[in-house]
Parts: structure tokens; C-alpha cells; sequence
């Protein structure tokens, strides 16, 4: 696990001091080494997080016995061994067991489909020489980011924007389609960012940039979703065979040199993963994040999930450290969050933060259940959102429910009247509908409407949330594994039928509010749906109470708290006339949503977030 960069120039030599410069602004993805590498027009940078091979050997950018190849690497390939075995068999020859190494000797043997090969978590550049070629490339599901940035004379890449900033010449401003998209979805679903002229390469596609035809960088998807059910095994075997899916993903992702430990949250996705990986493992250390609940109320008091975490700690015998947030603890570390964070995103993920720094003091690699819900549809109140709704129209339907943070009909009175003319071309609806018409989605049963919607948020919502994972923890030079997000296992779960994942499809139930406190837990306590056929495979790993019980996000009070404890840093930041935010948006438009909040009248905790980190955002990179 590291960090990676690099410029490709358009007829002028790449200088290695300004090289330099780019890779030390992510020195904190990786403390343990430092390579750059130039040649005329190309540079490469790498910072290492030594994982796998601590010797020298691992040294990055790396290159192949003839010096034609080069690649600088971020990532974890799980069939490294079983790879490499088959490159040898045809004569490749090894120097390190390094698994960049593997992914140099599988370019060339098999080109740009080695892509489907790997299975894995990366974001690569690799330079060959030969035919003056650069090839970027993500991983399947968008683990690992890749940043880049093309203006026709230069092209710059990063795992970090950060590192595209540090080159002279690019002054950042804000992309106002990307903040329309940031402001509806708590997320940007396009492959723009808040930085204009900044993309990010989608997960599962590929980039390539031939200097001797056109200089003009080309994307390809080698990847996608496929949720055609085609399992056909009876309930019991198919739930027998994801449990042996399950156990391989675990331990393929335990390949490491290093310490490998794993958050506990007390569920049932964490709590099987630390099962699995302590049979290998023996004893490990385990994590959990816990929230001081004095000042909360009402259904946040269940929101500790520390008991249950200890109760499965104690279960595991596993040497358990746990993080206890307060109110005072956001404003705190949000100047710092912000800083790494940068690609704003989906959730509320200063507690994120804190459990990966707690993490980060004792191991550099920990497991994550991220996927489990995604993948085994965790949510079910939003699919059922889009199947029973007073519309027959199944786009708008989902639409409406994934307008997180402003809806359409409100946007003209939360951007400033010269901004909200520049995006108001800029569908958010023609947005969202495109990521579902591009896999020819036009749902017309039950069943249909949730593979749909499962489709959506794996490309969405998930991808959100990995990006932020990989920003809060290689803020602490922790690497994050997610065993849910093996091919295999992946493959066999989305070709499950949906009546195999959730109980009815066809289920009439309560609507419910995206911005409700405790909405995970008054559903399931009603319905115990979702992630049906997961519960039975897990049933023999851990007790029937974790498997059984209530699904609890990892969520702060902050409902209550930017009621009270935090409501004066809350006013201060965004009531003050002279704030950044109010560049973009209207001052009147947020003082009634404010309002609203703490006078109890309705709950826009996520709004309140997103502007706060909208706030840091403009004073950490605009300023």
C-alpha cells in the first residue's frame, strides 16, 4: 500500500525536483521509502508502505530486466502467488516478491488485459518505453483512487489531489457540476471533483496515453457489475457455498509480512471476517470506535456499539482497543480531516478517522466489512422506497429518495443566483439515470427494481464510501482491506437472486427519511430484512445474537449535538456573513435549515455536516 504520482509532458523534460515535491505531499501514505524515477518527458513518484517484501527489493518505481517497463504502484494483488507460479512457468524471471513485480511480468505478457487477472485492490501507472506508452489503471470496485489532470501540454496523476496541486501552474477552483452533484447526493457520481479540470479515473476502467499518436489521454471500462441472477443452487447450498467463498476471500487477504488486525464493530460483517482470519492468525488486535451519549437522545442512546464489539472481542479472545468520541472531538480534528479527506464525499467520517489514528498506533494493515451491505442488500428501506411510491416512474422514485441533501425544487434558493445560472444545465437527474441506462436498466418487476437499485449504490454510495475509507486511513499510514470485495465472492453475490438477500421484494413498508437518526435500527427492529442469505451462511461462525440482531450504522449524536454541545461552533462557522460557503450559497437559504435543526422541527444533520466540510474545504485548498 502506498502512494503514487507522476507527469507525462508533451515534448518538454520532467523535472526531477518538481517530481520530488509531488511525492513528499503524500509522504503520509507511505513513511517506510521514497522513489522517483525520470526520463525526458516522464516522471514517476512512489511512496512506500512496506506490506508485503520489506527488503529493498521492493523498491518503487520498479522495472523489468530490460528497463523498457517502469511502474509505480499503490495497492494489494490477493493471486499474487498463484500468479507469479503461472508468469514463471513461461519464463518470466522474478528479482523480489514483490506483487509489483507480478503486475510488470503480467503486462507483458498479456498487455492491457492483465486487468483481468488481478484480483485485487490497486491503482497503477506503468510507463513502457518501447512504445512510449502510459497506462493507468483502478481497480474493479475503486478501492484505491487514481486522480489526474490533462490540459493538452501536461498530464498529471496522483493517489491524492494534493500532489497535482503541488505542480506549478495549477491554481484550484471550484467546479461548480461537481458542487450541484455534492449538494444533492452527498457525493459526486460523475468523474468530476470539486477541483475543476481534476477527474478520477472510475473504478474498473483503464487509461492510456500514447505519446507518439495524439498526446490525448483515452478511458476504457475492462470491468462491471453484473447482477443477472444466475444461481440456480437451493437456498441451503448456495448459502453453504458463500460461506466457503467467504472463508477464502478472509484468507487470501491475509497474505502480508507484517501484522494484520481488523475493526470490530460488534456485527455480524466484522465479527465473521475476525472469526475467519483469527483461525490463521491466532490471537489479534481488533478496534472499535464508541460515542460519549450523555447529551444524546431518544434513539441515539443505542448508537455505542461498544458492548457488543467487547462481547465479541471476549468471544474471539482478541486483544481489543477501543476510541470513545465526544462532542468537542469533530471541531477538533476537521482543519486535519479536511486536509486528507480532500474529494468530498459521502457520510459523516470524522469517527473514521479517529478509529483508523487509534489503528494506525499499533499495525499498518487492518480488515473492514465495507461491502457486505451493498453487496447483500443492507438497506432494504431504500429499495422498497423505489418499488412502493406514489409515482409508477422507478427513476424518478430511487432519484427523489438519493437527493440527500437538497432536493431539485430548492436548489435555485441555495446557490447564489450567478452560480445556480451556470449549473442549472447540469442534470442531477440526467445524472443518476445515465449510471443506470449506460448497464440498460429499464426495471419492470420487483426484482428487476432491486437489482437496479443494488447496482446504483454498489457504483455510487459504495464507491463513495471506499474512497473515503482510503483517505482516513492512509492519513495514518494504515492500509484497509475489505474481503467482501474478492471477485469471487462478488461474482457469486451479485448472481443471487433477490428473494435469496431479502425477505419480500414485494414488501409494502414505512418510508423512510435518508437524514433519520436511528433509521437502520427502527427498520430492522420492525422487519429483520435484508442480507438473508449472509445471516445463514454466518450462523456457523458467530452466535445467533450478532447474527440475529439489530443492524447499527456506524453513526455519531450529532443529531443532538449540533443542537447543543457543538451548536456554538456549528454557528459560529456557518451564521458568520463572512464565511467561504457563502461564495456559492445563499446565506438566508442556510440560517432556515439551521433553524429547522435546532429547534427540533426537522433533522439535517447531513446538510449541517456537508457544509461544514464544505467550509474547511474552500479555507484548505482555496485559500
Amino acid at each position: 500500500m502506498c502512494g503514487i504520482c507522476g507527469v507525462l509532458l508533451n515534448g518538454e523534460p520532467v523535472s526531477e525536483r518538481l517530481m520530488a515535491k509531488m511525492t513528499s505531499t503524500i509522504s503520509h501514505r507511505g513513511p517506510d521509502d521514497e522513489g522517483i524515477w525520470v526520463n525526458d518527458s516522464i516522471g514517476l513518484g512512489h511512496r512506500r508502505l512496506a506490506i508485503v517484501d520489506l527488503s529493498p527489493s521492493g523498491h518503487q518505481p520498479m522495472c523489468n530486466e530490460t528497463g523498457s517497463v517502469f511502474i509505480t504502484y499503490n495497492g494489494e494483488l490477493y493471486n499474487h502467488p498463484q500468479l507469479r507460479v503461472r508468469l514463471e512457468a513461461v519464463g518470466h524471471q522474478y528479482h523480489s516478491r514483490s506483487d509489483a513485480e507480478t503486475i510488470i511480468h503480467a503486462y507483458e505478457e498479456w498487455g492491457l488485459d492483465c486487468l483481468n487477472h488481478f484480483n485485487g485492490m490497486f491503482a497503477f501507472a506503468i510507463w513502457d518505453d518501447s512504445c512510449k506508452r502510459l497506462f493507468l489503471a483502478r481497480d474493479r470496485f475503486g478501492i484505491k483512487p487514481l486522480y489526474y489532470y490533462f490540459d493538452g501540454r501536461k498530464f498529471l496523476f496522483s493517489s491524492e489531489i494534493k500532489a497535482i496541486l503541488a505542480y506549478p501552474g495549477i491554481s484550484p477552483s471550484v467546479c461548480l457540476p461537481a458542487l450541484n452533484e455534492y449538494f444533492t447526493f452527498q457525493n459526486v457520481l460523475t468523474d468530476l471533483t470539486l477541483f475543476e479540470g481534476i477527474r478520477l479515473l472510475p473504478a474498473g476502467h483503464f487509461l492510456v496515453l500514447d505519446v507518439n499518436q495524439s498526446f490525448m489521454p483515452v478511458t476504457q471500462q475492462y470491468w462491471d457489475y453484473d447482477l443477472s441472477p444466475k444461481i440456480s443452487l437451493p437456498l441451503e447450498e448456495a448459502a453453504d457455498e458463500l460461506l466457503r467463498l467467504f472463508t477464502q476471500a478472509v484468507t487470501r487477504q491475509l497474505m502480508s509480512d507484517v501484522p494484520v488486525a481488523s475493526y470490530l464493530s460488534g456485527g455480524m460483517d466484522s465479527g465473521s471476517i475476525v472469526t475467519v482470519a483469527r483461525q490463521h492468525l491466532g490471537r489479534m488486535l481488533t478496534f472499535t470506535g464508541g460515542f460519549d451519549l450523555s447529551s444524546a437522545s431518544g434513539i441515539e442512546l443505542g448508537f455505542d456499539e461498544r458492548a457488543k464489539a467487547e462481547m465479541l472481542a471476549n468471544l474471539l479472545k482478541t486483544e481489543h482497543y477501543e476510541v470513545v468520541l465526544h462532542a468537542g472531538d469533530m471541531e477538533h480534528v476537521m482543519p486535519e480531516l479536511i486536509w486528507h479527506l480532500e474529494d468530498l464525499r459521502v457520510g459523516q467520517c470524522y469517527p473514521n478517522y479517529y478509529v483508523a489514528r487509534l489503528a494506525g498506533k499499533f499495525v499498518k494493515v487492518v480488515l473492514s466489512g465495507a461491502g457486505g451491505d451493498e453487496l447483500f442488500a443492507g438497506y432494504p428501506w431504500r429499495y422498497y422506497r423505489a418499488l412502493n411510491h406514489r409515482s409508477g416512474d422507478y427513476y424518478q422514485n430511487y432519484y427523489e429518495f438519493w437527493q440527500r441533501l437538497v432536493p431539485d425544487s430548492e436548489k435555485a434558493e441555495l446557490f447564489r443566483e450567478e452560480v445556480f445560472e451556470k449549473i442549472c444545465d447540469h442534470s442531477t437527474f440526467d445524472v443518476f439515470r445515465a449510471i443506470l441506462r449506460a448497464k440498460d436498466f429499464s426495471p419492470k418487476n420487483s426484482e428487476e427494481m432491486v437489482n437496479a437499485s443494488l447496482y446504483f449504490e454498489l457504483k455510487t454510495f459504495l464507491h463513495g464510501l471506499l474512497i473515503v475509507e482510503d483517505k482516513m486511513s492512509m492519513a495514518h499510514s494504515l492500509e484497509t482491506r475489505v474481503p467482501f470485495l474478492d471477485n469471487d465472492l462478488v461474482d457469486f453475490a451479485c448472481h443471487l437472486p433477490v428473494h435469496y438477500k431479502l425477505r419480500d421484494p414485494n414488501l409494502l413498508t414505512v418510508i423512510m427519511d435518508e437524514n433519520e437518526v436511528g433509521k437502520l435500527f427502527r427498520y430492522e427492529l420492525r422487519s429483520q430484512d435484508g442480507k438473508q442469505i449472509l445471516r445463514m451462511a454466518m450462523q456457523k461462525l458467530i452466535p445467533p445474537q450478532i447474527v440475529n440482531g439489530t443492524k447499527q450504522g456506524f453513526s455519531a449524536p450529532d443529531a443532538s449535538w449540533f443542537r447543543g454541545e457543538s451548536i456554538d461552533y456549528v454557528n459560529g462557522l456557518l451564521r458568520n456573513p463572512r464565511a467561504r460557503i457563502y461564495e456559492y450559497l445563499n446565506p438566508a437559504y442556510v440560517n432556515k435549515r439551521l433553524d429547522e435543526h435546532t429547534s427540533g422541527q426537522k433533522n439535517h444533520r447531513l446538510f449541517i455536516w456537508s457544509l461544514l466540510s464544505f467550509e474547511w474545504w474552500l479555507r484548505k485548498f482555496m485559500e
